[in-house]
């Protein structure tokens, strides 16, 4: 069984943890006081949606095939 390689922890696992870390110091810093706030007044909601944000970065995206003509 092969290890985790760095190339795939930079691309993949890296946006994540980088993600919901930006995501808990929006909360920690920024916040939301009155707690109406539906994301920024958790902690959890803000680092799970860093971490959703993250994922987007960090998923795989197709290049188009060009066609000699």
């Amino acid at each position: 069984m092969k290890g985790i390689s760095l190339n795939f922890f930079l691309k993949r696992i890296l946006p994540l943890l980088g993600g919901g870390m930006i995501g808990y110091l929006y909360y920690y810093f920024i916040g939301c006081v009155s707690g109406k706030c539906a994301i920024t007044s958790n902690p959890y909601f803000s680092t799970l949606y860093g971490v959703l944000l993250g994922l987007l970065i960090a998923l795989p995206n197709k290049k188009k095939e060009k066609k000699d003509e």
